[in-house]
This record gives structure tokens, C-alpha cells and sequence, in this order.
């Protein structure tokens, strides 16, 4: 059973609750692409989209069906690849491009927000500030496959999570990171 809300700019979406070893998840996309994965109660939990009640995974869009397939093989520490699935481009460009330097941080790996902000700056040739980085982080919508876990403090504290902290530690033991 699927149900469609309307977003400005966006076909009709739908939604299912997919569960896994690491919790349950709300997968949020349409025929063609996965536009959210969002961890139940977490922060920033579904920005923009009306109330999306939580349904059966039966009958999901083939997009939705895949993305629960990866996140139950990644929480069971398999490494499928975010390629894998087709998904929704991000919200505004400069997301965009954060989204990009995330995908290209490998399995295992961490990074900075500043280090990221380079990453950024060094391949548009733009200075990328390490807050307003830090900021379309936070603002991630499609939580694991675009892995904002991986992100780090300066000093290589955890922070900035918006599924907690706790996930993003178990995330980074998941991968042995």
C-alpha cells in the first residue's frame, strides 16, 4: 500500500517504514527515484513533505523496495554501494555538491567538515565555508546512502548527527572506521 503527497516541483511521492538491524527508517520516493531515507524521530524528520504516514512495505515502488533491500544489507555489514540505487537530485546545487563529496568518501573512511569544505572549493574552484557545509550536512536527506556519518569534528570528535549520536558511533563501528 502506498499513499501520494504532493511537494512543489516533485511527481506525486509515496512512503513505507522499512526495519532494520539499526532501527526503523521512513523511505520516501516515487516510479523513478528515492527522494529521503529519514531514521525514526530523528532531527530535521521529513523537512518539507507533509505528514507521511507510516505504511506497509508491501507494495512499494520499486525505487522504495531497493532502498530497503540496501539498508537491511548495510545494517546487516554488507558494503552495497549507493550507486545502486537511483536517486532524487539534492534541494539546491551547492547541496549538490555536498552531496557529491559525500558519496566519493569510501566505506570505512571519515573526513572533516573543513576537509570536506576543501574537497568542495578545490573542485569548483569556489570557497566552500566549513559551516555552511556543515549546515546542508545536517540537512541530508537521504541518511546512510549519502553517508553524513563519515563526517567528523576538527578534532575528530563525533557531532553534528542528525539521527544521534549514538547511531553515528554504531554506524562508524559498523564499518570499522
Amino acid at each position: 500500500m502506498t499513499t501520494s503527497h504532493p511537494v512543489v516541483g516533485l511527481p506525486s511521492l509515496r512512503s513505507v517504514w522499512c526495519v532494520t538491524a539499526l532501527g526503523r527508517f521512513l523511505l520516501v520516493g516515487d516510479e523513478r527515484a528515492l527522494f529521503g531515507i529519514w531514521r525514526d524521530g530523528q532531527a530535521h524528520f521529513a523537512d518539507g513533505l507533509p505528514g507521511i504516514p507510516p505504511l506497509s512495505p508491501n507494495g512499494a515502488l520499486p525505487p522504495l523496495a531497493a532502498a530497503c533491500d540496501w539498508l537491511r544489507r548495510y545494517a546487516a555489514g554488507q558494503r552495497p554501494a549507493p550507486a545502486e540505487l537511483t536517486l532524487h537530485p539534492a534541494p539546491t546545487p551547492f547541496a549538490q555538491l555536498v552531496r557529491d563529496a559525500l558519496l566519493r568518501l569510501p566505506y570505512g573512511a571519515t573526513t572533516t567538515y573543513g576537509a570536506l569544505a576543501a574537497d568542495i572549493a578545490a573542485r569548483t574552484g569556489r570557497p566552500a565555508a566549513a559551516r555552511a557545509v556543515g549546515a546542508a550536512v545536517a540537512r541530508n536527506r537521504l541518511l546512510l546512502v549519502v553517508p553524513c556519518h563519515r563526517v567528523l569534528g576538527a578534532d575528530g570528535s563525533l557531532t553534528g548527527f542528525a539521527a544521534g549520536l549514538d547511531l553515528k558511533r554504531r554506524l562508524l563501528q559498523l564499518e570499522h572506521a
